[in-house]
């Protein structure tokens, strides 16, 4: 909860090259508003392990920094590449870590349900995404890169269906 009794939902979209988040605001009378979003960026040539931790540390300061009353995280799409599904589990595994460690409630969504709550369509492209969050939040423009955008539409997805504390 923020000061003003706002119960802040930071919502993930793993990676490991980028990790997108953004954080959102839902008010007693259910409006929800945009407070930051963003990358977590790591370099491609360090070693995964050291990218896995910097992911950790990116997500610990996001949660030091907003004190949210969950974490709302996509879950792995099972696609045709075992080995980059690997890599973003790992990346989740740092996610959900870092949530659990800090004591925040954690709510995991298949990227369908994202898009479906987001959208109205488990099937909605990243751009129809960008703009959906752009027109729900009465944002200027997309939040940037599609990562940024899809962090924020998990968090969105947690403040339309997930539960709250009283």
């Amino acid at each position: 909860m923020d000061d003003d009794g706002a119960a802040v939902i930071l919502g993930i979209d793993p990676g490991t090259a980028l990790t997108g988040y953004g954080v959102v605001a839902r008010g007693r009378g259910g409006a929800v508003s945009l407070v930051e979003c963003g990358v977590i960026r790591t370099s491609p040539s360090e070693p995964l392990a050291k990218r896995i931790r910097e992911i950790y540390d990116g997500v610990m300061e996001l949660i030091r920094r907003h004190r949210p009353v969950a974490v709302s995280v996509e879950e792995v799409f099972q696609g045709r590449n075992a080995q980059s599904a690997l890599k973003l589990g790992h990346a989740r595994g740092a996610i959900l870590l870092a949530a659990a460690h800090a004591g925040v409630t954690i709510a995991e969504y298949a990227p369908a349900q994202i898009k479906n709550a987001v959208v109205g369509t488990g099937r909605a492209t990243k751009e129809q995404v960008g703009f959906m969050v752009q027109q729900r939040l009465r944002l200027r423009e997309a939040p940037s890169p599609a990562d940024a955008a899809d962090g924020v539409a998990a968090a969105l997805c947690h403040a339309q269906m997930g539960s709250f504390p009283a």
